[in-house]
């Protein structure tokens, strides 16, 4: 490995920049990491290696010129070559509009957020549409970075093009006056090109961001698993273009919660969350989520839960259907009789798990209107099973197996006139996410042969892992792809229907969900008293006296 080639690009001209070189990894053979255990992937040291791939550096700014000014002349001390990089700073509407300062990045422009929306997330997507780098990364117009932040997140998207890099800060204070005394552009510039950006401010005053204890915890995101999409929040992280485009980019309705939204979205691609721990950044002031936490919760709460299906504060409203469902549930209703479609999808409706999407898979569109015979026409019952279930706003007729919807963690198949009992699902969900795994097969009592009988729950972010990886990979090969990247669990299915004598869902399980949410009732009912008799006190001074000395009479 030579050392990095710091050489510097001329400067672009007015208008649209010229389009940066595309370098030539082939990723055919990349590692293929098991869940998020990254420890397959050995980055190279800094400075001793020769990069190709280009990346653009997208930073959203809304005013704030002292910040933005301090973030370029970092980014203008940069190790990775200047002929791989470009920034493009997105004017969020900014009051007074932003202009370049006179330290910055070689490939350094300014354009302004587009058309029909506002906010970080809509001004990102617009930054990202006018770049061309192969890797992109995001960074927040108040993020002072050292010398070897995008050299340092750039190693790993050399090595894999499905992971997601995420950089390391610490929050300082930040007075705009600084700019102007010993904290001004030419001096960051050259602190950060010389390797002295620690010594800009006092680590020992600094705060760290939350999700290093959460990263600690699961070493390094090691074993964080499906969970690790939850750290990548905030205001440097980078991903390959292609990653981002299938991911669909960020939500631009999101004016805050678009960052935890997307990252989702890019988990269930099956991306690799790596944290970069080898080079930091100086956050110039205090996050929102810092000076404001219960304000900023309260706002992300209903945005973040209608998307995500395990956000945590979703699960407060267990009983609720969002616009996201947890689980897309396929039944093949081709040759079923309204019996036995009515045994499974009955039973999956009023299961538990309200937040399911039901797909009946038949030739609906067979059915005529015309003259027949209604007690004795050839597909009644496709047509009584579409009428009994119609309604039900949870339930879809398709004539297929639909696609993969990649927002719906799982996807669950039933074999039609099975009963399940009500907690079948959220049972499967809850087994797979305890065992890790990203395949779960639980055969029915009476199974004859393997794939007949079975109930299967397919974790969406582990097929999409084994179907990049495995590109050519089909039924039985594909199960076997998602085995090696993810695992498989099988349990008996037998636990998931009622037993003989039991009614619909009121097995075992059902009975101590019902304790326990009748338990929490009561205790929210006595919380609600207690508030009720401390107000009574505050509004109604010495009714307590009164009411004692009435009893005591």
């Amino acid at each position: 490995m030579t050392a990095l080639d710091t050489s510097t690009a001329p400067t672009p001209a007015d208008g649209d920049a010229p389009a940066l070189p595309r370098g030539d990894v082939d990723f055919t053979d990349q590692p293929r990491a098991v869940r998020n255990d990254h420890a397959v992937l050995t980055p190279p040291p800094l400075g001793g290696w020769s990069p190709v791939l280009s990346v653009s550096v997208v930073v959203p700014a809304h005013g704030q010129p002292e910040k933005l000014s301090l973030v370029l002349a970092s980014l203008a001390g940069q190790s990775y070559p200047s002929h791989l990089m470009e920034v493009v700073v997105v004017d969020d509407g900014s009051a007074e509009p932003l202009v370049l300062p006179e330290v910055c990045p070689q490939n350094t422009r300014i354009v302004s957020s587009g058309p029909g929306g506002w906010g970080s997330a809509h001004a990102v997507n617009t930054g990202v549409a006018v770049s061309s780098g192969q890797v992109v990364l995001r960074l927040d117009a108040d993020m002072l970075v050292y010398r070897e932040h995008v050299e340092s997140q750039m190693r790993w998207h050399h090595l894999v093009d499905y992971g997601v890099v995420m950089g390391h800060k610490l929050f300082v204070d930040f007075d705009p006056s600084m700019v102007e005394g010993e904290l001004s552009p030419g001096r960051v510039r050259e602190e950060v090109r010389a390797g002295r950006a620690d010594r800009l401010f006092d680590r020992e005053s600094a705060d760290p961001h939350w999700v290093e204890r959460q990263i600690d915890r699961s070493d390094r995101l090691r074993n964080a698993d499906r969970l690790a999409y939850k750290v990548f929040v905030g205001a440097t992280g980078s991903l390959h273009r292609t990653l981002f485009d299938a991911a669909g980019g960020l939500d631009g309705s999101l004016v805050l919660g678009g960052d935890t939204e997307f990252a989702y979205r890019v988990a269930q691609r099956g991306a690799l969350f790596v944290p970069d721990l080898d080079t930091s950044s100086w956050h110039l002031g205090r996050s929102q989520m810092q000076t404001r936490r219960d304000a900023g919760t309260r706002y992300r709460s209903p945005y973040v839960s209608n998307r995500v299906p395990d956000f945590h504060l979703r699960r407060k409203s267990p009983e609720r259907i969002w616009e996201v469902p947890l689980v897309d549930v396929v039944v093949d209703a081709a040759t079923a009789t309204l019996e036995e479609a009515d045994t499974t999808v009955s039973a999956l409706l009023a299961g538990t798990t309200p937040d399911i999407r039901l797909w009946l898979v038949g030739p609906w569109n067979g059915i005529g209107d015309g003259r027949r015979s209604p007690l004795d026409e050839e597909r009644l019952d496709l047509r009584l099973i579409r009428e009994t279930f119609r309604g039900d706003p949870r339930v879809r007729f398709s004539e297929e197996v639909p696609e993969e919807d990649p927002q719906v963690p799982f996807r669950l198949t039933v074999p039609a006139g099975t009963a399940l009992t009500g907690t079948a699902v959220a049972d499967m969900v809850d087994t797979a996410n305890k065992e890790k795994a990203g395949l779960l097969c639980a055969p029915l009592p009476g199974a004859t042969r393997e794939g007949d009988g079975v109930l299967r729950l397919e974790r969406a972010q582990a097929f999409a892992r084994a179907r990049h990886l495995f590109p050519d990979a089909r039924g039985r090969d594909l199960d076997r792809a998602v085995e090696e990247v993810y695992g498989t669990h099988w349990m008996p299915g037998g636990v998931l229907v009622p037993a003989e004598g039991e009614g619909k869902g009121e097995g075992p399980e059902a009975l101590r969900r019902k304790l326990d949410q009748a338990r929490t009732e009561v205790e929210r009912l006595r919380a609600r008293a207690r508030r009720a008799e401390r107000k009574l006190r505050w509004f109604t001074p010495g009714v307590t006296r009164r009411i004692a000395r009435k009893f005591v009479r």
